[in-house]
């Protein structure tokens, strides 16, 4: 399915928590979105673990990717 409108199509959640983990470190993105697997023993996978489960702090992170690629 084609989205040309979507920044986001085909772009992995994975791909998008590496990029925020790199260009603000765990303890800024904390800060930035305030979920408990940012700010307490943070790893990439549960991080997507949660991410996936839970669509208003998904959306957060998405939000706050767009706004970094600026």
């Amino acid at each position: 399915m084609e989205q040309p409108n979507n920044p986001l199509h085909g772009i992995t959640l994975k791909a998008i928590l590496n990029f925020l983990v790199d260009k603000y470190g765990w303890e800024e993105l904390g800060s930035r979105i305030n979920i408990r697997c940012f700010n307490y023993e943070p790893s990439i996978n549960s991080s997507l673990k949660f991410l996936r489960k839970t669509p208003w702090a998904r959306e957060k992170v998405e939000k706050l990717y767009l706004k970094s690629l600026k």
